[in-house]
This record gives structure tokens, C-alpha cells and sequence, in this order.
């Protein structure tokens, strides 16, 4: 088990250094310097003296290799740097952007989870055949919907035709549930069509015609056998949706005019702030890497048998 769980640590470090490099990399690509960039502008700096202050500063003084191992020393040791265009510290404008973004994709979470269970629930205990046969299409439809397109759709009949919500953030339930229920199809609609198919193969099991031979109902099967072992799957399922969470909602953020990390990663990039712009790209990646990593160190104890399968507890 320490053997299983110190190799998933370093590929997870492994994975951030990578990501943290193309991030770089993309971002030197660039063939315009921010920092010239920014005194360019009407509401720049244009004094020379001070862009050159600045260019010392960040490091744009000296070559891309140096820079590199520089800036990578300073994430390393927690420091994500400062805004190019505030002047703000990367970690403070990112704590800053974070709450609602948290607080959206918390909600759009428990309602993708909402709707999977609905959905495998309906397709096991349907009482009509035609009922789990309609049931088995909202997976494929909810993900062939792009999330801007429902959520145009979403905003114009609630808020244009029914003046059921407000065209931005209110504060009001409907105004937090209907952008978090947006978000939710896509994602439930990948965690749907993997249970569905572990429910499947898990009805086929000769277990499960042993315990129905007992007696027991479809209900009690379905609750008491089925959920429990066909969850691990949706394990990776749900890390996977975690992970994507933060990106969906930067198409979410805009559609429906939210505040969060969405919104500040769009400015970033609007006015080229590069240090800004690799902080949000690479937290970003960290929590994916981070529930991730979770995921595979909860599969052993929920299946044992991995450790075996994989040789970690040889030798």
C-alpha cells in the first residue's frame, strides 16, 4: 500500500510539473512581451524607466531558460507571483475569484449526482418498459448539448419569456440553481452512461441471482447489491467531472454574467496578464491532478484486490 500510494503521489507531481511546463512554454510562445503589451496601452505605463523596472521584476531581462527554472524555484515554494495588470498577488486575486466559482460547482456537482441517480434508477425499477427505454436516451442527448448553446436556451425562455430570473446574478436560489443545473446535464449525462453499464454488468453476476433466489425484491437488489458494486467505476467517473468542473464553468460564468474564476481568467487573457493567466491555468490543474490522486488512492480500499492486480504488495 505505501508503495501503491508514494508511485500515485509522483505521477501526480510528476503530471503538475508537466502541465506547469507547457504552461510556460505557451505562454513565451507568445510573440507579443506583457509587459510591453501593458505600456502600450492608453491605461498603461509609458514610462520607460518603469517598464524597464518591471521587466526586471518579472524576469523578462533575462533569457526564457532562466526565466524558467526561476519562476518554477518560486511555485515550488507557494508563490504564484503578482498581476501584471493589478499589481495584486496571483494566490489573492485567485481566493478572490474562487468563492462562487466553489459555490457553483459545488451545486451543479450534487445536481449531476442528482440526476445520474435518478437516471440508473429509472432505467433498474421503471415499471413500464417503454419509461427505461426513454430513460436510456437523456445520457447520449444531455452530452451531444453544448453548455453555452443550453444555457443561451436556458436564459431566453426563463429570463426573456417566463421573467422567471433576473439576466444577471440576483441572488436569489433560482439564480444559483439554474446555471449549476446547466452545468449539471453534461456531466451527468458521462457519469450516467458508465453506471448504467456497471449496473448492467453487475445484474449479470451470479451473486445477484443468488440473492434474488432468497427472495428479495428488485428494490432491495438494486439498493442493498447493485449501487454498492457498481459505484467504483463512477469513482474515476466522478474525478474526472470534478476536474472539469472549473472549466465548464468559465463557459457558465460568462453565458449567465457570474462572477468567479471564469470571468477573472477571461480578463486575464483579455489583457494579456501572463502571470495571472499561468496562476489560474495551473491551480486549475492542480485540483484536477489533486481529486485525481484521491480517486486512485480511495480505489484499493474500496477493491483490495488492485494492490494484487497491480504487483505493489510483491517483493
Amino acid at each position: 500500500m505505501t508503495r501503491y500510494v508514494l508511485s500515485r503521489i509522483g505521477q501526480a507531481i510528476g503530471v503538475l510539473w508537466l502541465a506547469y511546463t507547457l504552461i510556460f512554454v505557451a505562454i513565451a510562445l507568445l510573440p507579443v512581451n506583457p509587459i510591453v503589451q501593458l505600456s502600450a496601452s492608453e491605461s498603461g505605463i509609458v514610462d520607460p524607466q518603469t517598464v524597464e523596472q518591471m521587466k526586471r521584476y518579472y524576469g523578462y531581462d533575462r533569457n526564457v531558460v532562466e526565466r524558467y527554472f526561476i519562476e518554477l524555484g518560486h511555485v515550488a515554494q507557494g508563490g504564484l507571483g503578482y498581476s501584471i495588470s493589478t499589481g495584486q498577488t496571483v494566490a489573492q486575486a485567485i481566493s478572490e475569484a474562487a468563492p462562487p466559482t466553489l459555490r457553483l460547482a459545488a451545486t451543479a456537482f450534487s445536481a449531476a449526482l442528482l440526476i445520474t441517480f435518478l437516471i440508473v434508477a429509472a432505467a433498474s425499477l421503471g415499471p413500464w418498459r417503454w419509461l427505461r427505454e426513454s430513460v436510456l436516451l437523456l445520457p447520449p442527448l444531455f452530452a451531444a448539448a453544448p453548455v453555452f448553446w443550453v444555457g443561451v436556451v436556458a436564459l431566453t425562455i426563463l429570463s426573456f419569456k417566463l421573467h422567471l430570473i433576473s439576466v444577471f446574478p440576483d441572488g436569489t436560489f433560482l439564480s444559483i440553481l439554474v446555471p449549476s443545473v446547466v452545468l449539471a446535464l453534461p456531466l451527468s449525462a458521462a457519469f450516467s452512461q458508465v453506471l448504467l453499464k456497471s449496473v448492467e454488468t453487475v445484474y449479470a453476476s451470479e451473486f445477484i441471482d443468488v440473492v434474488r433466489a432468497k427472495g428479495a425484491g428488485p428494490k432491495w437488489v438494486f439498493f442493498r447489491h447493485v449501487v454498492r458494486n457498481a459505484a467504483a467505476p463512477g469513482l474515476t467517473v466522478a474525478g474526472h467531472i470534478l476536474g472539469t468542473l472549473v472549466g465548464g464553468t468559465v463557459v457558465t460564468e460568462t453565458v449567465f454574467a457570474r462572477a468567479g474564476v471564469g470571468r477573472a481568467l477571461q480578463a486575464a487573457v483579455t489583457t494579456q496578464d501572463s502571470s495571472l493567466v499561468q496562476g489560474f491555468i495551473l491551480i486549475i490543474a492542480a485540483v484536477y491532478v489533486v481529486l485525481n490522486l484521491i480517486i486512485d488512492l480511495l480505489y484499493p480500499v474500496l477493491d483490495p484486490r488492485i494492490l494484487l492486480v497491480r504487483g505493489t504488495t510483491r517483493g
